[in-house]
């Protein structure tokens, strides 16, 4: 291990870290330096995105099963630059993203979903013991094999969008796994926040022929327009067609619209890719129609390797960075998180972190 004293060029000599100590108890601490174990990278970040989980943590001390039982740090989405890497194969100040999962055992028939492995572990989450710390720090430890070196062209502050736009990605290739051609298809996304919107500018960069997004937030559908949403639907107010989309991203998680995905909206054959998070006892679809209709349910559950094609992307659609919202300060978690949790006022909210304001 690497202790701070190893540190070429690093004047800090403590850490600081966004730190959750259950239900609505948060605040900005100091925490140790990284250690750093062999084949790891020590990380300068710069922006952290705020998540769906993170802000679970946040208000009910647990996400899903999931619950706090150590001080932990959440954050899974971020963006920084190389502070040292004791290999030299990248250099100081080299611009990167993580993608922050380290995959499970080898389990026969998962050859090709590592995400799926049983043992693995995700940044930011109390799903392991101990809990796998975050990167809301100024400083974080990352195994090499994480670590993604940024484009020239792609700025830091935009490439924070990487990890939440490979979820967008990988739910396009889950709806393409049983068949769907996104790029002739009519589409639903069904409830636009972050990953919602995130997977809007990821189907319009892929060419589909028409989207359509739902969501009961007017201010939502509105960043889901600047996105390449056609028809933008608030259903409070209105129904959705019946039998019109050849696939539906289901992205809000919400039982209803679940329901009304397979059982209106879905045209006979359709693909219905639920991506929205469910509570684990949720019952939210009646079979009939999928099995009258032969609907096609698949699920999207993080991602594999399509951060890099999120990186490429961002690079080549900077109005991506339009999702983002808010940029706000760590010191000040309490608005921080009722912002992030607030339709109304914002869709993706990022953290920047100290660090950033200094490089």
């Amino acid at each position: 291990m690497t202790t701070l004293n190893d540190y070429p060029g690093i004047a800090h000599s403590s850490n600081h870290a966004l730190v959750i100590q259950g239900p609505r108890s948060c605040r900005w601490e100091t925490v140790p330096m990284p250690e750093l174990h062999e084949q790891q990278v020590l990380i300068r970040v710069d922006y952290v995105g705020i998540c769906g989980s993170d802000l679970h943590y946040y208000r009910d001390g647990a996400n899903g099963d999931f619950r706090i039982r150590e001080p932990l740090i959440p954050g899974h989405e971020m963006s920084g630059a190389v502070a040292f890497d004791p290999s030299g194969g990248l250099a100081v100040g080299t611009p990167v993203t993580v993608h922050p999962a380290r995959w499970g055992r080898p389990t026969e028939g998962l050859e090709k979903a590592p995400h799926l492995r049983p043992g693995g572990s995700y940044l930011g989450s109390a799903s392991t013991w101990p809990h796998t710390q975050g990167a809301l720090a100024e400083f974080i430890a990352v195994d090499r094999a994480m670590v993604r070196a940024l484009p020239t062209e792609l700025p830091i502050r935009r490439a924070v969008l990487a990890e939440p736009l490979a979820v967008a990605l990988h739910a396009i290739e889950q709806a393409r796994s049983v068949g769907a051609v996104v790029e002739s298809a009519r589409i639903l996304v069904s409830g636009v926040g972050p990953i919602g919107l995130l997977t809007v500018a990821a189907l319009h960069a892929a060419g589909a022929a028409h989207i359509t997004v739902t969501d009961v937030v007017p201010e939502a559908l509105e960043r889901a327009a600047e996105q390449g949403a056609a028809v933008c639907l608030d259903v409070s107010k209105r129904s959705v067609p019946e039998n019109s989309f050849d696939v539906v991203f289901e992205c809000s998680g919400v039982e209803a619209a679940i329901d009304a995905s397979v059982s209106r909206a879905l045209r006979p054959g359709g693909v219905h890719v639920q991506v929205g998070m469910v509570s684990p006892d949720s019952r939210p679809v009646g079979l009939s129609r999928v099995i009258s209709g032969e609907i096609r349910l698949v699920g999207a559950f993080r991602f594999i390797d399509e951060i890099d094609a999120a990186i490429r992307l961002l690079e080549s659609r900077p109005e991506i960075e339009k999702v983002i919202t808010h940029e706000l300060d760590p010191e000040d978690p309490a608005t921080l998180f009722d912002t992030a949790s607030n339709p109304r006022l914002s869709g993706k909210v990022i953290v920047a972190l100290p660090t950033a304001a200094a490089s």
